[in-house]
Order: structure tokens, then C-alpha cells, then sequence
């Protein structure tokens, strides 16, 4: 069928448009340049490269889910306080948005009121498997969470800690020994000086 004009009968062809140019975000491959004596901003967490780890720079995890006495602490936290653990982990992967003790307390007021605390702790593995890429789902996240909670609550602190971040100290610390291991940049030196 012919395009018609809405004002006649004749029959001229569509108008064309034409299609917004390419937006340019700011590439995350470059991080912004630093002045001299000021701190160089490091990047985020994702895709840190983990040494020494089995599986760590492949997107995967790198402990299996029925790992826990790789850290006996946490597993005994886990298994007696898990609201501890979970507040702990929220911290990390909200970046300090989110404080230890208001998911912990969250997460205490759903187990004992409702009993259904996986719904809220199932998200926080979905947001850990999509800073590291992680292959998985929603569904399995929920399922993991629902039967073996604490089970996966300790994988995803174990996750964490292999990542080069210690859940146990918080965020900020966390950030504070993030940026001790980064030095002020100097700029080169030029033999001679400027010549005109």
C-alpha cells in the first residue's frame, strides 16, 4: 500500500528522518588524569583481576556453595547470626549506601515477623552475580536462599573476601586501605629543562 498525505491524494513518499547521533559517554577504560600530589581515583571493584584464586578471573565462583569451613569464623557467625553476616555483605555490594546494622536489623525483623528474610537476602546475590558477571538467575538466587540460606550467605562473604574486599571491616575501611595502596602521581621529569 502507497503512502498517502493526509491532505490530498498525492502520492509523494514518506518524509525521511534522520536518526540521532551517537551519545558519547566518557570511556571507563580512561580514568580521569590527577594533578600532581592529588590521589589517582582507582576503579570500581568490578573485574578486579584476584590473584592466587582459583577461578577468579573467569566469571564464576570462586568457592562452591558448600565451602563454609574455608572460614570457620563466618561460618559459625553465619549459622547462629546470620542477620550479621547479611548486614555485612549489604554493606559491601551497596557500596556503604546501605549500613551493616540497618540490613542486619532488616533482615532480623523479616525472619522473626514473617519468616521470609530470602526475599530480601535473594537480591543481594543477584546484585553480587552482576558486579562479577557471574552466571546465574533470580530464580536459582531465591531457591539458594530459601533451603540454604546460610549456605549461600557464606559463599557470597567467601566471594567477597577472594575479591581483595573484607566484608568484617565495612565499607569505608574497605575504601580507606583501598586508597593507602595508591600513590600520588609525579609527573616526568624533562632532562634540560624547556628550550625555546
Amino acid at each position: 500500500m502507497a503512502w498517502r498525505n493526509p491532505g490530498g491524494d498525492s502520492k509523494a513518499p514518506p518524509p525521511s528522518f534522520a536518526a540521532p547521533p551517537p551519545v558519547a559517554f566518557p570511556s571507563e577504560a580512561n580514568p580521569p588524569m590527577a594533578y600532581v600530589g592529588q590521589a589517582v581515583p582507582a576503579p570500581l571493584y568490578v573485574g578486579t583481576p584476584v590473584h592466587n584464586v582459583p577461578n577468579a578471573n573467569m566469571r564464576e565462583w570462586t568457592t562452591g556453595l558448600c565451602g563454609c569451613f574455608e572460614d570457620p569464623s563466618n561460618c559459625l557467625i553465619t549459622c547462629f547470626c546470620p542477620c550479621v553476616t547479611f548486614g555485612q555483605i549489604a554493606e559491601i555490594i551497596d557500596r556503604g549506601s546501605t549500613s551493616c546494622a540497618y540490613a542486619g536489623s532488616l533482615c532480623f525483623l523479616m525472619i522473626y515477623f514473617f519468616n521470609c528474610s530470602w526475599c530480601y537476602t535473594c537480591t543481594y546475590r543477584t546484585k553480587l552475580r552482576g558486579l562479577y558477571s557471574i552466571p546465574g538467575n533470580q530464580c536459582r538466587d531465591a531457591c539458594l536462599h530459601h533451603w540454604c540460606g546460610p549456605l549461600a550467605l557464606c559463599q557470597e562473604y567467601r566471594e567477597l573476601k577472594n575479591r581483595g574486599l573484607d566484608p568484617s571491616i565495612g565499607w569505608v575501611a574497605n575504601e580507606e586501605r583501598r586508597t593507602q595502596h595508591v600513590g600520588t602521581v609525579v609527573p616526568p621529569s624533562v632532562p634540560g629543562g624547556m628550550i625555546r
